[in-house]
């Protein structure tokens, strides 16, 4: 019982702070370049409260957990951004949207540079502090690569949509009603169906696996890390 509490601990503390944090940076890069939509709403915070989702950010998680399932994910509260309030609006929706990713990244280098100093601690301290910070590197790195992925309404979506022409910037912003259910055919839909006829379909684990590896071993190297 002890040992399930200690690990559910371990992944869901670098999970909430993964996703909530994520959420204010879109907040804080809105401000800072003049929309103050999320800040009057009192979102420009780094306080992970003020972001949970009771479902995305507490239920789903521990549900997954508890269900032993081969993956972990979660969402917080989105940050409202009006784009149109931006100082330069097309050229700002990317800096917001890049800031989710670009904090997730952050926190995944900072972790790294903290298990060096694991070692230091008595050693089953030591052991659970470098899961936590082991979980801490991986998690961050998936949701970065993930919501880099160019479909709306994912951050990638949103670059992408700032970066084209007029005409195919339109044409993908429709797409966006539909990139949900696209997100979940990718996710759970399609490997459901390839296991039910018995061929190993993941096109989800194809897309983030290699950029999430490079990722890690980049990290790894930059901070010393075998």
């Amino acid at each position: 019982m002890i040992e399930t509490a200690l690990d559910f601990i371990a992944k869901g503390v670098p999970l909430v702070l993964a996703i909530t944090l994520h959420e204010a940076a879109h907040g804080w890069a809105a401000l800072r370049l003049g929309d103050d939509t999320a800040w009057r709403l009192g979102r420009v915070t780094f306080n992970p409260l003020r972001h949970i989702d009771p479902f995305g950010t507490i239920v789903l998680p521990g549900m997954l957990f508890l269900a032993s399932a081969p993956f972990i994910i979660g969402f917080a509260k989105p940050v409202p951004v009006n784009f149109f309030r931006l100082h330069r609006p097309r050229r700002d929706m990317v800096l917001v949207a890049l800031a989710g990713p670009g904090i997730n990244l952050a926190q995944a280098v900072f972790a790294a540079w903290l298990i060096r100093a694991v070692d230091l601690l008595p050693t089953p301290v030591a052991d659970w502090s470098f899961e936590v910070l082991r979980f801490a590197v991986l998690i961050n790195v998936v949701l970065a690569v993930f919501n880099l992925l160019p479909l709306p309404p994912l951050d990638g979506g949103r670059v992408l949509t700032g970066l084209l022409p007029a005409g195919p910037a339109r044409f993908l912003m429709r797409v966006e009603r539909f990139g949900l259910f696209i997100l979940l055919a990718l996710v759970i839909i399609v490997p459901m169906v390839g296991r039910y006829r018995g061929v190993e379909l993941n096109p989800a684990e194809w897309l983030l696996g290699p950029p999430v590896n490079l990722l890690v071993d980049l990290i790894g190297w930059m901070t010393g890390l075998d």
